[in-house]
């Protein structure tokens, strides 16, 4: 019976791992870790993740208002961020990290150009109409950021609450 058993559990393992490398005759993964497989912005060792953590450590520095030491974590975020963004250009929430650094460090024109390629991608996206919003605000780019409003007007989402108050505070 324990024969059995193991016999089933490596049967299936097998066809399991057979599964996820095998294509289709256009070319397509039919298994899993295809091209729509995002895992590889979660590893310990990717470009991705060292900005992240990076971008972590520079808001850290920037709270205790240690700014030289903040800002070279910032500098060091966006060089990952664009070595991931020069692997996945079409990836989302790389393009919104880059409009998020940009932004932390004063550079506006490129914040802008990363969030609304993002939005080429996915025009709905609520993270970066939201920060594309702020942005405008910041920028005194009001009617811009009204059309965000009314863009994240439709949705039921916290990014639109956020964005309207910072509309009634400037």
């Amino acid at each position: 019976m324990r024969t059995l058993i193991y016999t089933v559990i490596i049967f299936l393992f097998f066809s399991k791992l057979a599964l996820s490398f095998q294509s289709s005759s256009d070319g397509k993964d039919v298994g899993t870790g295809g091209r729509d497989d995002l895992s590889y912005l979660n590893a310990k060792n990717s470009n991705f993740k060292k900005g992240k953590d990076a971008l972590k450590q520079a808001l850290k520095y920037q709270k205790k208002n240690k700014l030289k030491k903040a800002n070279k974590r910032y500098e060091k975020a966006l060089e990952y961020f664009v070595l991931a963004y020069d692997n996945y250009p079409n990836n989302i929430e790389i393009l919104n990290y880059l409009g998020f650094t940009y932004n932390a460090v004063g550079d506006v024109l490129m914040s802008e150009i990363y969030y609304r390629q993002a939005l080429l991608i996915e025009p709905k996206n609520p993270l970066t109409n939201q920060k594309l919003g702020e942005l405008y605000l910041k920028t005194n780019k009001n009617t811009l950021a009204e059309e965000r409003l009314k863009i994240l007007s439709t949705c039921d989402c916290r990014e639109y609450l956020i964005l309207k108050e910072a509309f009634e505070n400037n």
